[in-house]
């Protein structure tokens, strides 16, 4: 058993959180129904995201195994047999659209089945592909955002849509980025496309990233600002953090970290604080 739950990578699905995002910022989600809507998108893409896990291992086993890490990982290391994990990722895909459908909106059915659809091809092509990996990643996470906003039943702003695209691929750079420094020579032998990127592009995707993630989130935050009609400063207070955790999250990679992200969120006490602050200044704009 400890196997299989190492292989679906529980602390991979507090990528998912993001599921809460555009129903929190429309104010909803003290209200049941979109809150239990929004809950069962978040199992049903932690769901999603596992069996891809599988699969990933799966057909990355030969990688692995020469990787100074993932050759520790269940099937690698051999402590998972291929068939049993095929197992389990043939039935976990239908059973996240089950738990999608209880939502009662197709629409979010269909955003978990083409999560589904892009991280399998990702696995099995867009990986090996130049900068088509980075945008298959960052898809991911706008339609983790996606699926929230049509379980609840809440539109998504468009600048919301290019805050969370930015901002996903800012973080998707920035493993890469780590990954590279950290592999060094070897980089190319566990990633194919870490060959094709040199540290000067993966610095330069960064800094369009961060550029595009904080003015788009600016122009959102007044937009709200406008739209809920308040005089209190909440939405403008809130860039204050954004803007600090993105500054904190470059240091990080310049320091050598971020080849595992979740870690990073994890470990940092500095981002943990601005997270809360960001939580708290955004709920203060959007719930009094």
């Amino acid at each position: 058993m400890r196997p299989l739950i190492r292989t679906a990578r529980p602390k991979q699905w507090l990528k998912n959180v993001l599921v809460f995002a555009a129903p929190g910022a429309a104010g909803v989600l003290d209200q049941s129904d979109p809150l239990l809507a929004s809950l069962l998108a978040f199992v049903a893409l932690c769901l999603a995201a596992s069996s891809i896990y599988f699969w990933n291992d799966i057909l990355d086993v030969e990688s692995d195994r020469v990787h100074p890490t993932k050759r520790f990982r269940p099937i690698a290391a051999g402590e998972l047999s291929l068939g049993r994990a095929k197992v389990v990722g043939v039935v976990l895909p239908p059973l996240a659209l089950g738990v999608a459908a209880l939502t009662g909106r197709w629409q979010a059915v269909v955003v978990v089945a083409v999560y589904i659809a892009l991280t399998v091809t990702y696995s099995m092509w867009w990986k090996h592909i130049a900068v088509l990996d980075l945008i298959a990643i960052a898809s991911g996470f706008v339609l983790r955002a996606a699926a929230g906003a049509y379980a609840a039943d809440v539109p998504m702003s468009n600048w919301f849509v290019l805050v969370t695209t930015f901002g996903s691929l800012f973080i998707v750079t920035g493993k890469r980025f780590a990954e590279a420094r950290e592999l060094g020579a070897e980089a190319r032998s566990v990633r194919s496309t870490l060959g094709a990127y040199s540290e000067e592009y993966l610095r330069f995707v960064l800094a369009i990233s961060c550029a595009g993630a904080l003015v788009s989130y600016c122009v959102w935050a007044f937009e709200r600002r406008d739209l809920a009609g308040s005089e209190l400063p909440w939405y403008e207070l809130s860039i204050v953090p954004i803007l600090t955790a993105f500054l904190r999250y470059a240091l990080v990679l310049e320091q050598g970290r971020g080849a595992a992200p979740e870690e990073v969120f994890a470990s940092d006490r500095v981002l943990q604080v601005l997270g809360l602050a960001w939580v708290v200044t955004f709920g203060l704009a959007v719930y009094t």
